[in-house]
């Protein structure tokens, strides 16, 4: 068993949901397969799983960490099913099941990274070839949906690609595929590879071929019935609608090959294909996969390979969490760097790294001066030093020096609740590192582009209102002089019957900027709801998947697990101030310097030039 308990790993397609906890490497407890019907969201369904027997047995109420594979292109915190109805925010399912870490990556991209993790007898090869090593591998797979994705080799492991490419227009090779899209366009305005190559698909390819046959009204059957009947050569329409798919899977597979140059080989996964077994071995899969031209030749080297293993997106899920899991670069690494690198520093530079060695942890919260106040040498020999040990300067050598120090040092990557009994030296320590590990969840888990619309609002408000509740006035208060500077026009009214009366003086062209930690208090939602009916955007900064939220235009999370002690201190407030802040840097970056207050105008001109 791992130290801090098993971790949960599931596999989300947009039929079924597969669980299980690992307990130690390659070691799984309690699989369990679920339909995704059968549940409302995944939350339900991830709790129902850790309710289970099997689940309990295991130590489900030990686990702190999860990951999470689905059919999606994970790109933020939203998360919404192209092929199911399940939506969430990760954020706020991690706070919903008291995880300290939950990873959500593509389907895909899990089962990518499992690849290099197969043994012999998890794979079936078709066809010919050898695969090179250390060369880009490529991964396609049927099922609800076409995953495509694959893995490039780099210094330090691989890398997997987050592709959507089953979604890529589909292109016909013969007359009847040609019949094929034309039937399908009478149903599709835009035919893509997974619209042929997923269950779906296989069943419109059957009434293809039926009313190509002259039957234009088959007999409605679902995919694992084609399926079954083309494997008991029990029908003969069955036999080529899965004869069609798989010459088409040659095809596309083999434009995917092309694409990567996948020397390393394609591996085939998904439902569908392992299921087939050896209809598609014996299929015109491989006959079409090489049918490439003049590139024939090149493909004909290219293995490919059935994925055999019964679980292989936990293998990847497992991996991806590890890495996740495993400790930045240390901090007594950095300080082994630093001893290796002394012997070809300068007599000042010795300095700055004999006080480092010396004081490990007191360099992380001085400033540049300070250091060299310190270690008795200049602020340029302590620039000069962070260069000599192969870090881009002062902030990345921090950085680098602090995210892999033990439990005593300067960052603490977990939020620690204040005791009673804490000493106040340990008192220090947790809110100084709960703030540091506020900032640091918050910088990972952002969405660039939400962050994007935000700006925009701003920047193209007639008016800024700002509206909140209680201790969040402070933030308002700061935020609406930023807006000031910057040249928009803003209100902010601490009571909150005010905020509704000024709330419905707004127009289409005004922003409502709404602060609340918990996005549920009734006075606020009123004033919200009010500037909505006036026809203002609201921008929000609260709790996922909180009242406050749903009814945001835009939404910039945050979420963090408040302490139970009245004196433990606001690190949601903090962390609206800095979001606020990143938003006023991303306004005044975008509104010409004209515009700003002569000050703000005068400071950042000199920044930009």
């Amino acid at each position: 068993m791992y130290a801090d308990g098993p971790r949960l790993l599931a596999d989300i397609g947009g039929t079924h949901a597969r669980f299980v906890l690992e307990t130690h490497d390659g070691q799984y407890a309690a699989v369990c397969n679920l339909l995704c019907g059968d549940f409302d969201s995944l939350l339900l369904a991830v709790r129902h799983y850790l309710a289970s027997a099997a689940a309990v047995e295991a130590g489900a109420a030990r686990m702190r960490h999860a990951a999470i594979a689905i059919a999606y292109p994970v790109d933020g915190d939203g998360v919404k099913m192209m092929n199911g109805h399940w939506q969430f925010s990760v954020e706020a399912m991690r706070c919903a099941l008291g995880l300290d870490t939950l990873l959500v990556i593509n389907d895909f991209t899990a089962l990518a990274m499992a690849l290099p993790h197969l043994r012999p007898d998890q794979r079936l090869q078709l066809g010919g070839g050898t695969a090179r090593p250390d060369s880009v591998i490529g991964l396609i797979g049927s099922g609800t949906g076409l995953g495509v994705s694959g893995l490039v080799p780099s210094d330090d492991g691989w890398t997997a690609l987050a592709s959507e490419g089953g979604h890529a227009s589909f292109a016909p090779c013969d007359q009847r595929e040609m019949d094929v899209l034309a039937f399908a366009w009478r149903e599709l305005p835009h035919v893509s590879a997974e619209r042929l190559l997923s269950g779906r698909g296989l069943e419109l390819i059957y009434r293809a071929l039926s009313e190509r046959a002259g039957r234009p009204r088959p007999e409605p059957l679902s995919a694992a019935e084609v399926t079954t009947r083309a494997l008991a050569d029990s029908c003969a329409l069955c036999v080529e609608a899965v004869e069609c798919f798989c010459a088409i899977f040659g095809s596309v597979t083999g434009n995917l090959a092309m694409t990567l140059g996948t020397l390393g080989g394609i591996y085939i996964g998904g439902g569908i294909v392992p299921r087939l077994g050896s209809l598609f071995a014996q299929s015109r899969f491989r006959q079409r996969f090489e049918a490439k031209g003049r590139l024939s030749a090149y493909l004909e080297r290219v293995p490919t390979y059935v994925i055999t293993a019964e679980y292989p997106t936990f293998l990847g899920l497992s991996a991806v969490l590890a890495q996740r899991l495993k400790p930045r670069e240390d901090g007594a690494a950095m300080l082994g760097t630093i001893r290796s690198a002394r012997q070809r520093m300068s007599r000042s530079e010795c300095k700055v790294a004999d006080w480092v060695l010396k004081e490990p942890r007191a360099v992380l919260g001085l400033p540049i001066a300070a250091i060299a106040l310190e270690a008795g040498v200049s602020q340029p020999t302590v620039m000069r030093f962070c260069h000599t040990i192969g870090t881009q300067g002062l902030a990345d050598f921090k950085l680098k020096l602090a995210s892999g120090l033990s439990a005593g040092g300067a960052i603490s990557l977990a939020h620690c609740h204040v005791e009673s009994a804490d000493s106040d030296a340990e008192l220090a320590r947790k809110v100084l590192g709960n703030n540091a590990s506020a900032a640091l969840t918050l910088r990972d888990m952002f969405d660039a582009g939400t962050l994007g619309d935000g700006i925009g609002l701003l920047c193209n408000a007639r008016r800024v209102e700002l509206l909140c509740a209680g201790s969040a006035g402070v933030v308002a208060q700061d935020m609406q002089e930023k807006l000031l500077n910057l040249g928009i026009v803003s209100n902010f009214f601490a009571e909150p019957k005010a905020q509704q009366i000024s709330g419905g003086l707004l127009t289409p062209a005004d922003v409502a900027l709404v602060i609340s930690r918990s996005g549920e208090p009734a006075e606020l939602l009123r004033s919200v709801k009010v500037a909505r009916q006036r026809g203002a955007k609201v921008l929000a900064l609260t709790a996922s998947g909180s009242p406050l939220a749903r009814l945001a235009d835009v939404l910039l999370p945050l979420n963090h697990p408040e302490g139970r002690l009245d004196f433990v201190p606001m690190i949601v407030r903090l962390l609206q101030l800095m979001l606020l802040d990143i938003l006023a840097v991303g306004v005044a970056r975008r509104r010409p310097l004209a515009a700003l207050a002569p000050a703000v105008a005068r400071k950042l001109g000199s920044h930009l030039e």
